[in-house]
């Protein structure tokens, strides 16, 4: 059994373990927070009980990056992280330092790696061709990578007490500036309407436009999570939820983490020589299930799109094998992120529009919510599913140049133009309040006739007169 020690601003989990020896060993992890504490706590009782307790003893990179992946990977990560982390550690991190001494490990080491890694050929990306001849080096995002990655695996080896002190917090990284996202200004988008003849492609960018979702947020979404029936309609409120998202993962990564958050598997179409599937899984984070209101106009092409599948299922019979998809191929499988995005590409070719990627609508999608709504960074932050409102206010604090030059404009009326006279209001003609008629002579001729009304005109007369 562990047991949970507060030191100070620290918490200690303390537990015995039974060495190579035999012996018996007291170990002591160290964490900043008591729920990670308690967490490891849980996770020692269960694995003693299983007995599967493993006591890290690691003296090298290579030895302290299978730990890591083993023990801290496989419960934090999800499967394309997974596959992320194991890829660089493969190709960037162990050919390199994987057999230096955690001891040898200081920032300065650390900083001469990353020279070197700027100076060190690139693996050849999945999108490159077969016969493509790429000569590049490692770009500076990746080693930015990977020094988080070896941070975060640092730290965790000073709470297995394998080191003092994390080397990677106090090394210097190469400066990467993240470059600027295009993205489809209103008037591009209504243009990409009025010419897209493809509607399974007009119906992705449109949904994609007005939901703020991501792609395998889009491709996962299925009918049962749409509501676009004539009363909802009605009342103006149609909406989707999003609760799970389609990827394509590795088997390696599938099999490593026991199909964590996996909802369903597809069958494969090619079984030989396949390292992927595709799957659909719960999102990636709690604030990612979210219901999303449509606009009536999305909702039509919804309606729309529903009744020519069902036509089509209905010719295809049994054929068509339907998993109730909203955007499903022609038949009934999920539709691959990577031939959405190439049909994407083809319209932007043949239109001559500005040059982006299909992520770029929800980037499109959050400004302009944030624009519309006066910075309304809660309601926005529902409908893109961001888990910090930070997020938002970091990655789109940029607002359309329309805007911006809007602020141009009114700064030079407040504060630079010359002051203008103020016109002076006209003179206002006296009604009857109570009948609004004209004043007419047989009026006038009855008020001479009144005495007190003449003596009150002779004194007001007097009185002008005298100023």
């Amino acid at each position: 059994m562990a047991s949970i020690r507060k030191n100070k601003k620290a918490y200690n989990v303390i537990y015995s373990y039974t060495n190579e020896n035999g012996e018996r060993k007291q170990k002591w992890e160290t964490y900043h927070s008591e729920a990670e504490a308690k967490k490891r706590k849980a996770e020692i009782e269960f694995k003693e009980n299983m007995g599967k307790l493993i006591i890290p003893t690691c003296s090298t990179i290579n030895e302290l990056s299978t730990e890591y992946v083993s023990l801290y990977g496989r419960t934090k990560w999800s499967m394309m992280t997974y596959s992320a982390n194991t890829s660089l550690i493969d190709h960037y991190i162990s050919p390199i330092i994987g057999e230096m001494k955690l001891r040898e490990i200081t920032p300065r080491v650390l900083e001469k790696y990353y020279q070197k890694l700027a100076r060190t050929p690139a693996v050849r990306r999945a999108s490159d061709g077969k016969y493509d001849n790429i000569n590049r080096f490692v770009e500076k995002a990746t080693i930015v990578r990977v020094h988080k990655l070896l941070n975060s695996m640092f730290t965790q080896a000073m709470k297995w007490d394998l080191m003092e002190k994390n080397p990677a917090s106090l090394a210097a990284v190469p400066k990467h500036e993240q470059q600027k996202r295009e993205i489809w200004d209103i008037d591009t988008l209504r243009k990409v309407n009025d010419i897209c003849k493809d509607q399974r492609l007009k119906l992705c960018i449109n949904m994609a436009f007005a939901c703020s979702l991501r792609i395998g947020e889009l491709l996962a979404l299925t009918w049962d999570c749409v509501d676009i029936s004539d009363e909802s309609i009605e009342n103006g409120n149609p909406s989707i939820f999003i609760n799970k998202e389609l990827q394509r993962v590795s088997k390696i990564a599938f099999k490593a983490l026991d199909e964590k958050d996996v909802i369903s598997v597809f069958p494969e179409v090619v079984t030989t020589s396949n390292k992927t599937i595709r799957l659909l899984k719960t999102p990636k984070t709690p604030t990612s299930v979210r219901k999303v209101f449509l606009p009536q106009a999305v909702a039509e092409m919804l309606i729309d799109w529903k009744k020519d599948q069902d036509e089509i299922k209905e010719a295809l019979g049994s054929e068509y094998a339907d998993y109730n998809l909203v955007i499903a191929n022609s038949q009934g499988g999920p539709t691959e992120a990577k031939r959405l995005e190439e049909r994407f590409k083809k319209l932007i070719k043949n239109n001559n529009l500005p040059d982006v990627c299909f992520h770029s609508l929800r980037h499109s999608s959050i400004t302009y919510k944030l624009k519309l709504t006066g910075g309304d960074i809660k309601a926005v932050q529902g409908d893109s599913g961001h888990a910090q409102a930070k997020m938002i206010t970091d990655q789109y604090s940029h607002i359309l140049d329309d805007s911006r030059r809007e602020n141009a404009h009114l700064l030079q009326n407040a504060f630079y133009a010359a002051p203008k006279e103020k016109a002076k209001p006209a003179p206002v003609k006296p009604e009857n309040p109570s009948t609004n008629e004209k004043i007419t002579p047989e009026m006038v001729t009855k008020l001479m006739d009144n005495p007190e009304v003449v003596d009150l005109l002779l004194k007001i007369s007097k009185a002008y007169g005298k100023e």
